[in-house]
């Protein structure tokens, strides 16, 4: 191995001037297919072109200072982004609810009672911000990864929304029936005085959330990795203090840190054009994510997992405590 090492560094400058050729390295030879088990240069080209086809200068050597060159077509390289379809996907890459734009893949759980693994992310991402009762998701639903707002299509459909904790607004449409009834009673009677006024019976609710939470199964277990980008495989769970430094991984803006600020915080958060929704017992950092990012899982300076990013501002991201999350849901790591 050290005589292909020391031929790399004096070679490879050479072997990546080569047309086509886009990397070198150190291997095993290769013959009609089958692995030699014999220390090798290794050089990765594009395509294989058949040596008639290229002038002399061209055409990669047998070998190069005493050492074996195999050529090995690899293909264009290019870099993987976060929003692109990924098999396995991995957690820190683009995924959604069919109906909504996307959001992060946030780790992979397992059920506690049959052992099964779980794509883990928010309500919102998973399950487009449904209480379950609005006709917003059901169990089944198609989840795809890449997010539809990535490009995902009904062809890259990964896994089904399997379960999910409901989102309770502060203000709702009524769900009752009676509601209903008078509502569009009260509207007979206006549009015969007023035909561009309309009455609408809202709901309001004193109901808080403790987690903006939901598990979708995959297809397939080999469809997912537990490896979550730039973080590695989770190590267990933990909770937080005020000044502690955490990371996250998320779809839009990456791996980046904040520092805890503020720990059994009640905040008012916005859910969109469905109105708001106030969370309990949540944890405010400085801001270390963007919008798209939500359902990253947030891991503390030991790569435990102590939270489950859903919001933020231009200045704080917000988190559930990852134990409020895992006894909702259902679920371990």
């Amino acid at each position: 191995m050290h005589s292909i090492v020391r031929a790399l560094r004096s070679c490879g400058p050479k072997l990546m001037s080569f047309p086509n050729v886009v990397g070198v390295g150190y291997g095993h030879k290769h013959v009609r297919g089958k692995n030699t088990g014999k220390d090798s240069l290794v050089v990765l080209v594009e395509k294989k072109v058949p040596v008639e086809e290229l002038s002399s200068n061209q055409v990669i050597p047998r070998s190069m200072n005493q050492c074996p060159i195999d050529v090995v077509e690899v293909g264009e390289i290019v870099a993987l982004g976060r929003t692109d379809r990924q098999r396995p996907a991995r957690p820190g890459l683009s995924i959604g609810h069919y109906k909504v734009t996307a959001g992060t893949f946030g780790a992979v759980v397992y059920d506690v009672r049959t052992g099964e693994p779980l794509i883990l992310s928010n309500n919102h991402v998973l399950a487009n911000s449904s209480n379950g009762r609005d006709g917003r998701a059901k169990i089944g639903d198609p989840i795809l990864q890449p997010g539809r707002y990535d490009g995902g299509t009904d062809d890259d459909v990964i896994a089904r929304l399997h379960r999910f904790i409901p989102i309770e607004l502060e203000v709702s449409e009524p769900d009752c029936k009676l509601a209903s009834a008078a509502q569009r009673f009260l509207n007979r009677v206006v549009r015969r005085i007023r035909r561009n006024y309309e009455v609408k019976i809202e709901r309001y609710s004193a109901a808080t959330n403790l987690v903006d939470a939901a598990v979708a199964k995959p297809l397939s277990r080999n469809l997912i990795s537990e490896d979550i980008l730039d973080l590695g495989v989770p190590r267990g769970t933990s909770e937080v203090v005020v000044g502690q430094t955490v990371r996250k991984s998320g779809r839009t803006s990456g791996t980046n840190q904040g520092e805890v600020k503020v720990v059994h915080a009640t905040i008012r958060v916005s859910m969109g054009e469905i109105g708001s929704a106030v969370f309990t017992d949540q944890v405010l950092t400085t801001s270390m994510a963007q919008p798209g990012d939500s359902g990253s899982v947030v891991v503390d300076e030991y790569n435990r997992v102590c939270g489950l990013l859903s919001a933020g501002s231009q200045t704080v991201s917000v988190f559930a405590r990852i134990q409020n999350v895992c006894e909702a849901l259902g679920v371990r790591f």
